[in-house]
């Protein structure tokens, strides 16, 4: 027996989304140790020469992974009230312009990234001569497909929520004010 849509979705999205934190938060844990390592060493009076090179290339992974896992959880920056004020017509019009929008924004990203990493092909990093650049530029297409991905992946639940006049950022602010409530109700 086929299990319903609504309760495949959400099984289906739980899957990028442990990925990408799984990567995000093991990016965020490895550019602490490398920064911590980096500067105890130059306490000591060694400075690494590598370490500013990688972590500025470890910043921009971390930027690009939590990016797509903000997007499968919609939580970027959004017009969610502008867009409930318009008429259901125009909303659903609008919804998807600015859908197609993002979406061709991280299309042609991937497309650039992609010849970025042509045009890189045999150069390698300043610091670490091992490392190719086209193994940390990878970053840019990858990111945006995941983008494109987690976008498209999170669109059914938002379309379902703005059709219904539901807001993601009120819901998402309610819901805090909800447990600062219930967190502070004995000091009423």
């Amino acid at each position: 027996m086929a299990q319903p849509p609504s309760t495949l979705l959400p099984r289906i999205i739980a899957v990028p989304s442990a990925l990408l934190e799984w990567i995000t938060i093991t990016l965020m844990v490895l550019l602490t140790v490398v920064v911590t390592i980096a500067v105890l060493a130059r306490l000591a009076g060694q400075s690494f020469s590598w370490y500013d090179e990688v972590a500025a290339i470890m910043l921009a992974w971390i930027t690009y992974y939590g990016s797509a896992l903000a997007a499968l959880h919609r939580r970027h920056i959004g017009f969610d009230t502008v867009l409930l004020k318009l008429p259901h017509r125009f909303r659903l019009a609008a919804l998807l312009a600015g859908e197609t929008v993002v979406l061709l924004f991280f299309i042609l990203m991937a497309r650039a990234g992609f010849q970025v990493l042509e045009v890189l092909q045999g150069d390698n990093l300043i610091s670490l001569t091992w490392v190719p650049v086209q193994f940390t530029q990878s970053v840019i297409p990858i990111g945006a497909l995941l983008f494109i991905l987690c976008q498209i992946l999170s669109l059914p639940n938002y379309w379902r929520l703005t059709m219904a006049g539901i807001s993601l950022e009120h819901a998402e602010i309610e819901e805090e004010v909800e447990t600062e409530l219930e967190k502070n109700k004995d000091r009423i």
